[in-house]
Parts: C-alpha cells; sequence; structure tokens
C-alpha cells in the first residue's frame, strides 16, 4: 500500500537520507493520523543511521535559521517548521532497540533496525511506518497489520502486552487515553495485563501520569477513560479520591445513589457543551467530598451535608499531589465546587431577586460555567423533576440577566470605600469600618437600596450615627 505524502518535509527527508545512504521513515502518530483523517502536526522521523545527523542536514537544507534542538543522551533531534500556516514539530531518531530494569521506565538503548523500532512501539497501530527515500517513497511498512486494527477500532500491542506496559507503564495510560480520545476498544488480553501490571504506574512521574490524564479529559467523551482508568484498577493508584466515589451503600432498605457512576455523567454533560479543560476538572471534583461526609440519618435517610465546603477544601491539595497548576485555574476550580449546589437551592424554592444577587456577587464572572456545570448536574432518571429543575434554572438565568443590567453586581464594588470611611469620620483603620462596608453590601444585594453612591453614602452616615462615629468631612 502507498500512503500520499503531501507535506514538503517527506521530500526534504527521503533527498537527504539518500545522499547520506541511509533509510528514512514517517512513523508512529503521523501516520496513524493520516489514515485516520486527523490533524496531526507532530512529525516523527525514524532512520537508520544517525537521527541527529539526519535533523541537522534536514534542517540546513531548509532554512539556516532553523534551531535545531539535540538530545546527544537520547539520540534524538527536534526542530520546529513553519509552513501552510502551521507549526510543525519535527523529531528523528536513529532506529533503536531497547531494554528495561525493573525499577526504572529508562530504557537501555541500542542501535538496531527498522523491525526493531517496530517491535519496541506500544501500539500497533503507532507501528506503522512510511518509506521516504526515492526509490521506495509512501510504501507503508506494517509489521503487526496496524491498518486492521485501526479499522477494527482495536488497540492492541506490537509484543506481549506483559512485557511492553512492564517496561514502560506508561503505555497503559495512553492505551486508556487513546481509547477515549479515538473510540477505539482495548483489546482483551491487552486490558488484562494493564490490570495486572497497574501497580507498575507507580515508577511513573506524576507530572507525565497528568498529562495523560489532562488529554483524557479533554477528550469527545471523558467518561470512557475515566472509567477504564477505574476499572483497570490505575485510578485507585494515583486519584483515590475519584475511586472513593463509587459504590452504593445500603442500610435499612435505603440505599444512595453510585457517585462514581453520577460524576461521569455531569462531566460528560459539561464536555458536551464546554472544551474548558479547567470547567471539565470542577464537574469532576464537584462530589470529591461526598465520601467523607456522608451519614445515615433513620428519618432523612443518606445525606452528604457539607460536602461542596469539604471538596473546595480538597482541591487544593488534589491539584498540588497531581502537579496541577496552583494558580487561578485552582481557585477557580475551588469556587466552583464550593458554588455548586447554590442554584440548585435557588430553584427548590421561590427565586428571589436578593438570593440571585447574592449568586451573582459570590460567583463574578464565573457565573455562566457555573449555571452550565449545575444544568450539567441534573442526572434524575425522573423526567418530571429534570424538567422542574430545567425550567427553574431557566428563570434563575433570565432573572441573573435582569439584575445584573439593573444592579451591576458582577464583579461588585462597593460604592463606598474604607477609605472614604476613614477620611468622613477621622479615623484609622478598625472594627467599625467592616461594620459599615457590610451593612452597605447586605443592603444592595438585598435590593433596600440601589447599587448607587449617593444611596450608600447616606446608609453610611446613618449607620455610622448609630455607632456613635461623627463626619468630619461629609462630601460624597
Amino acid at each position: 500500500m502507498d500512503v500520499v505524502l503531501n507535506h514538503p518535509i517527506y521530500n526534504i527527508v527521503g533527498a537527504v537520507a539518500d545522499d547520506m545512504h541511509i533509510e528514512a521513515y514517517a512513523v508512529g502518530g503521523v501516520v496513524r493520523d493520516y489514515f485516520l483523517q486527523r490533524p496531526c502536526s507532530d512529525i516523527d522521523i525514524v532512520c537508520l543511521g544517525s537521527g541527529i545527523a539526519l535533523a541537522e542536514e534536514v534542517a540546513r537544507r531548509i532554512s539556516p535559521s532553523i534551531e535545531v534542538h539535540v538530545y546527544k543522551n537520547f539520540g534524538t533531534a527536534q526542530f520546529h517548521y513553519f509552513h501552510g500556516g502551521i507549526d510543525w514539530e519535527i523529531e528523528f531518531v536513529g532506529a533503536r532497540r531497547e531494554s528495561y530494569k525493573r525499577d526504572s521506565r529508562k530504557p537501555i538503548v541500542e542501535d538496531g533496525t527498522l523491525e526493531d523500532d517496530q517491535n519496541r512501539r506500544d501500539f500497533t497501530v503507532n507501528a506503522m511506518a512510511v518509506c521516504l527515500n526515492e526509490g521506495c517513497f509512501g510504501e507503508l511498512v506494517d509489521p503487526f497489520c496496524g491498518i486492521r486494527d485501526l479499522n477494527e477500532g482495536i488497540l492492541r500491542t506490537p509484543l506481549d502486552p506483559d512485557i511492553t506496559f512492564s517496561d514502560d507503564p506508561l503505555r497503559m495510560m495512553r492505551a486508556v487515553r487513546f481509547a477515549s480520545q479515538l473510540g477505539f476498544i482495548i483489546e482483551e488480553k491487552c486490558f488484562e495485563s494493564i490490570c495486572r501490571n497497574a501497580e507498575r504506574l507507580k515508577i511513573i512521574s506524576q507530572e507525565r501520569i497528568t498529562t495523560e490524564l489532562n488529554k483524557i479529559m479533554l477528550s469527545p467523551k471523558p467518561s470512557v477513560g475515566l472509567k477504564l482508568l477505574q476499572k483497570s484498577g490505575l485510578m485507585p493508584i494515583f486519584f483515590p479520591e475519584i475511586s472513593r466515589l463509587k459504590g452504593v451503600e445500603t442500610i435499612n432498605g435505603h440505599g444512595h445513589k453510585d457517585n462514581f457512576f453520577h460524576t461521569m455523567e455531569v462531566v460528560d454533560n459539561v464536555a458536551e457543551k464546554s472544551d474548558d479543560l479547567w470547567l471539565r476538572w470542577a464537574a469532576l471534583l464537584h462530589d470529591v467530598g461526598k465520601p467523607a461526609t456522608k451519614r445515615f440519618d433513620e428519618r432523612l435517610g443518606w445525606t452528604f451535608h457539607g460536602h461542596e465546603v469539604k471538596g473546595a477544601q480538597m482541591v487544593k491539595r488534589i491539584f498540588g499531589r497531581l502537579r496541577l497548576p496552583l494558580d487561578a485555574k485552582m481557585k477557580y476550580v475551588e469556587k466552583l465546587v464550593l458554588l455548586h449546589l447554590r442554584p440548585i437551592a435557588i430553584t427548590e424554592d421561590v427565586v428571589t431577586d436578593s438570593a440571585v444577587r447574592r449568586l451573582l456577587f459570590d460567583a463574578g464572572d464565573d457565573i455562566d460555567d457555573l449555571m452550565l456545570l449545575c444544568e450539567a448536574d441534573i442526572t434524575s432518571k425522573k423526567e418530571e423533576k429534570k424538567r422542574r429543575f430545567e425550567k427553574n434554572y431557566k428563570l434563575v438565568r433570565q432573572k441573573l440577566v435582569e439584575l445584573e443590567e439593573k444592579d451591576r453586581i458582577r464583579n461588585f464594588q462597593p460604592p463606598v470605600s474604607g477609605n472614604d470611611i476613614m477620611q468622613t469620620f477621622n479615623i484609622g483603620p478598625c472594627h467599625e469600618i467592616g461594620v459599615i462596608k457590610d451593612s452597605i453590601k447586605d443592603a444592595i444585594l438585598d435590593g433596600t437600596i440601589p447599587n448607587d453612591r449617593d444611596a450608600a453614602w447616606q446608609m453610611m452616615l446613618d449607620i455610622a450615627a448609630s455607632l456613635g462615629l461623627q463626619p468630619v468631612n461629609n462630601q460624597n
């Protein structure tokens, strides 16, 4: 079978390889994605010789300005090539065979043949190679029937999966990721091997595990990968908090829903509406506090009181352990986990202006994402209950728009500042300033006074008088 390779880099690599009297092949993901008709801007080149020397000469022929990054310890080289408005990343390596020690995923590398190089690949669909030399340009080398597996949507390893996964346990995460991204099925023998070798994941750095996890989170239906992580035994190793959500406990005939599968539904519901990674993380963690707050009450049945507070408190520790960013992204997830019950509470009663103002005040610019998360949280199988929540959420959204236009509560800044109070009454920082500011804020949120400076100033004077403060400068 011949493959039609249109990118000019292939012809350049082939010509340089011919001049150097070595064989060169496009290999791995770029070949797989060619057949899947998926975009791919990472091109891997393997050659029967020095990958570094080939990379340097190819770069020189394209442009003297191209900077080649050389990694001598790994025998690889890489550069970026801007073409057709795309930043292509081209990586070169010499064909090699690898062997591993039990306690490390860093291989002992030796020069090898193309067959050796294909043998060390993770999956058959990633072991296909396309020749770039002029005499056989475009010819497919597919020793493990990768094309068949692509057509059947099957993930299997070129060699014994126990060897493949034990040698490099990150491949187990990659198997789950490809299944989630591509909608492929992991071959039964292959999946059984992942289950047997799950403990080997402990030798992998958390950063690399989390990179794969984030790719699973960004897949079209994240629950596919997340459920495979749980079923295989990988999830409990690096993410026990999510594993603990699984299961149903029954007392006196009362059971609660399986919070793991509920969470999977919520994540998928969010994924249908948004590609935002951190909103998807908020969905994954929205009920993470439930196992710690689960209680059984003879009258009420199962309760999870305060699980949103407990969950928000857990976010920073989870992000730290998983090597996720401890910045505004983490704060965003914390906020959504903490607030995810607020819109529900509003819809269960009369939707008052005051409650909506306070929700808008606390959520700020994240209010739209919070509402999307809360709507995704409706997974009830009772259609009447589902319709009622959806109707009430629509009313909340309508009130959010109306009150924001009228009262400008989003990212609220008090009309009267602490400095205003100190200058007016000639006082320094003290408890009374907080009392005045909080009273004005509550009055605005409750709708007692409008959100404007004149009304807030008069209220400041009234409250200050009740506290025994006299103005020395009553200019507003």
